[in-house]
């Protein structure tokens, strides 16, 4: 895997899931519950085991190729940062844009789940500056 840092990868997978646990709970949590429609019961109800489990999972795929992108390039250089958040602004951003554009979901939500993303991925990147790809 173009020799790409175990340690890197589990814990840029780790920042971004801890990313997520800040901006999904204190940080945009009542806003987004709200633009979701969702209640507090309702979430309760969830299976929080299967959905945190499968999304550091899915954490772990996307350090796991980014680890694999930035191995490939300079490590520990304001580049890795910028190719990390280059990923979630000119792939992810759109992505969920035009997903929710025709789903009809708020601006708000919109700016919510993007900025998430951006925020995941430059965590990953930061991880990945300090401990290399």
């Amino acid at each position: 895997m173009a020799n790409a840092n175990l340690l890197a990868i589990l814990v840029a997978a780790a920042a971004g899931f801890l990313v997520g646990g800040l901006w999904y709970g204190p940080i945009f949590g009542k806003i987004w519950m709200a633009e979701n429609g969702f209640t507090e019961e309702e979430l309760k109800k969830a299976n929080m085991l299967k959905i945190y489990g499968l999304t550091f999972a899915f954490s772990v795929l996307s350090a796991v190729f980014l680890g694999h992108l930035l191995a490939f390039f300079d490590t520990n250089t304001r580049a890795t940062l910028m190719i990390s958040t280059g990923i979630a602004l000119g792939y992810i951003v759109p992505a969920i844009g035009t997903n929710y554009l025709f789903a009809r979901k708020s601006g708000k939500l919109f700016a919510i789940d993007a900025g998430y993303w951006v925020v995941f991925y430059a965590a990953m990147g930061l991880v990945f500056v300090f401990l290399g790809s």
